[in-house]
């Protein structure tokens, strides 16, 4: 495995205020074994995820590269962003009322993957490796409903697979 110098970060943006957190894996690299992504942050923003309206303002924390691309709206979520054209998305009211969102990352899973990549590790890996994994569920679903690759069928279901990083242009 390959490690590297612990890179510290410090983030300032509309949700997180002097956030202090470390890289201490290589970008995309040393994953848990059962945390296999199909998709990067960057192949979801240029796909279009979450209305476009995720990370507009933390440009600074993550490469610039990912946002080259992206299918951004600063002013509000837009369903016709997003790949499928569909909104799958819930409020993050709701997030909040179940108990998904931690203070580490206000904004949700998308937010933590995106940290994960990039090489943050915590304790909390663990409960949003299984909640990434809880949505292999959907996959079924789509594949005994849908013909291969039927782009139609099941497009909230396929958004919100594309926003956990499964491909679902491949079911």
């Amino acid at each position: 495995m390959k490690r590297m110098k612990a890179r510290r970060i410090v983030v300032y943006d509309l949700m997180q205020q002097g956030y202090v957190y470390f890289l201490t894996e290589p970008p995309g690299s040393n994953f848990h074994p059962n945390f296999r992504p199909q998709l990067t942050p960057k192949q979801m923003l240029e796909l279009g995820v979450f209305g476009g309206r995720y990370l507009t303002d933390c440009k600074r924390e993550f490469p610039a590269d990912w946002f080259k691309n992206a299918k951004l709206c600063h002013e509000l979520h837009k369903a016709e962003l997003n790949f499928f054209g569909v909104n799958a998305s819930q409020p993050l009211a709701v997030w909040r009322e179940k108990g998904w969102i931690h203070n580490e990352d206000p904004r949700g899973w998308f937010q933590w993957y995106c940290r994960y990549y990039q090489g943050r590790r915590i304790p909390d890996d663990a409960r949003q490796i299984r909640r990434w994994l809880a949505m292999r569920r959907h996959i079924a679903q789509v594949q005994k409903h849908c013909e291969y690759r039927d782009l139609s069928c099941r497009r909230r279901q396929r958004q919100a697979l594309l926003q956990w990083a499964y491909d679902s242009r491949r079911l």
